[in-house]
């Protein structure tokens, strides 16, 4: 086994680009970079899994390059009956073996990144025939700068539940001065990381997250913290874990030293992959600004839209002359500031984007607060024409959109509200009796209105508050003058 493994490596050292790239793409790696990184590469290939499979790789790929000179060579010689296989593979070993060796021994490899090894199965060569890869859903949340190894199959080594599967990889240089030059999110999280995600292995559709039971990852002698459940208000239904990347950057050594991740999973039927990644992290406000260089629907578009909305439908029997539409967030219940909605959405009801980006940076769901529909990042659009109805109608909260594609704001239904509909009683009023009377005794619209008593007014003050009243108007008017009998004619007095 040691000679075959000293054979390998000597026929990759003798490589061409062209040779590494298909050695690297035959088992499923990444084919990118200049030659010294494509054959340390295929050093740490051959060093880690040297498998049939790929030792007959490497032996095929120099037979291609070396069979025509090794023939030339062979034909002097007739009487050495070598196959052209055992010939190209002795010669190979016999041309650059002290210079390999050589080279190999030394301890000062710079092995990258990008190739992560499962040693207990984990990532298994792909038969020659190419098998449907399984894919991970694209995050808004995460731009992905490298891959160190694709999505590979977690395989249960035994019977038993609980199964560990380890990952041996390193950082190029290039990569851990991408992480130590990037910014703070916060205290001890940088913007660069490395990630671990798991998914289902399914190849019809991109996977989301999903972690298996009894998840745990180790990374070199330390475990990482995996988010843990969300607590379920609801009786009877099991709580959710979310699901997403795994930062394993601040227990790694960012350095050429090599990195052992063991994932610890329970084996209950179900098959999952698991993949690393270097990504760049966003912010919400990075999205939005995104968001506003790149998705701004044109408001003569989005009038097109509220047109199309309101046109007449020849087989429907009600005709809409109007559709409203509130300038609140139904999120937060506030104003809106940069109006929003899916493409897929069939509502003109916008959402306020800046919430909308926070709310799914802490929990993400991606759902239309509106129509409760998947409203992914790639589908948001800015509404052009209501971002303008915003700064045009300042003292309003909900507007009309008319059939031309115009619009009205509403404010004659609140106005209306605030007025008095009945006659207002004022305590302590003067009035006898606690009465209010009505103007010419009708009330609006001409119909009578009923008397309102003030109870707070017994019998007792009534009657002495008429007393007093009399009294007032007796003290205004003044002495009353005397009264004068008028007699008839030819009567006389009998005094």
């Amino acid at each position: 086994m040691a000679a075959e493994l000293v054979e390998a490596k000597n026929m990759v050292m003798s490589f061409r680009v062209s040779d590494l790239q298909m050695l690297l793409g035959f088992v499923g790696r990444s084919k990118s970079g200049l030659k010294h990184e494509l054959v340390t590469r295929a050093l740490q290939l051959v060093q880690f899994d040297c498998s049939p499979e790929v030792f007959k790789k490497i032996k095929e790929l120099y037979e291609t390059r070396y069979a025509k000179k090794s023939s030339e060579v062979a034909q002097p010689q007739p009487q050495q009956h070598r196959s052209p296989e055992a010939l190209s593979i002795h010669s190979s070993y016999d041309r650059g073996s002290t210079v390999a060796r050589t080279s190999i021994s030394t301890t000062n490899i710079d092995y990258p990144a990008l190739y992560g090894k499962y040693l207990n199965g984990l990532g298994r060569l792909p038969p020659k025939v190419a098998k449907p890869e399984v894919r991970l859903v694209k995050l808004p949340f995460y731009t992905t700068l490298d891959e160190l190894l694709k999505p590979t199959e977690l395989v249960p080594q035994n019977n038993e539940k609980l199964q560990e599967s380890p990952c041996i990889f390193a950082l190029t240089p290039r990569q851990v001065e991408l992480i130590r030059n990037s910014r703070e999110l916060q205290p001890g999280v940088k913007s660069v990381q490395v990630v671990l995600r798991i998914c289902y292995t399914d190849t019809s559709s991109p996977q989301e997250d999903q972690y298996p039971p009894n998840i745990a990852v180790k990374v070199n002698h330390s475990y990482c913290s995996v988010p843990g459940y969300y607590p379920s208000n609801k009786p009877g239904v099991e709580p959710k874990r979310p699901c997403r990347p795994i930062n394993l950057t601040h227990l790694m050594y960012l350095s050429a030293a090599t990195n052992r991740i063991t994932v610890t999973w329970g084996n209950y039927g179900k098959s999952y992959s698991v993949g690393l990644y270097l990504v760049r992290q966003m912010t919400s406000a990075e999205l939005l600004q995104r968001l506003k260089t790149i998705g701004i629907k044109h408001p003569e578009l989005c009038k097109a839209l509220v047109k199309e909305k309101l046109r007449l439908d020849p087989d429907s029997e009600i005709a809409t002359t109007g559709v409203r539409v509130s300038l609140i967030c139904p999120l937060v219940k506030m104003r809106l500031s940069v109006p929003c909605r899916a493409e897929t959405c069939a509502h003109l009801q916008c959402f306020d984007a800046v919430f909308y980006l926070q709310m799914n940076e802490k929990k993400p769901t991606w759902m239309c607060p509106v129509c409760d529909k998947p409203a992914p990042y790639d589908q948001l659009i800015i509404d052009g024409l209501l971002s303008k109805i915003l700064t045009e109608c300042e003292d309003a909260d909900e507007i009309e959109y008319l059939v031309d594609g115009s619009w009205c704001p509403i404010r004659a239904e609140k106005e209306r509200s605030c007025s008095p509909q009945c006659p207002i009683l004022v305590l302590g009023s003067s009035d006898v009796n606690g009465l209010l009377p009505t103007p010419n005794g009708n009330g609006e619209n001409g119909k009578p209105t009923a008397d309102v008593v003030d109870l707070t007014l017994d019998s007792s003050s009534s009657e002495e508050e008429e007393e007093e009243d009399e009294e007032e108007d007796d003290d205004d008017e003044g002495p009353q003058p005397k009264r004068r009998c008028s007699y008839e004619k030819g009567l006389v007095s009998a005094c």
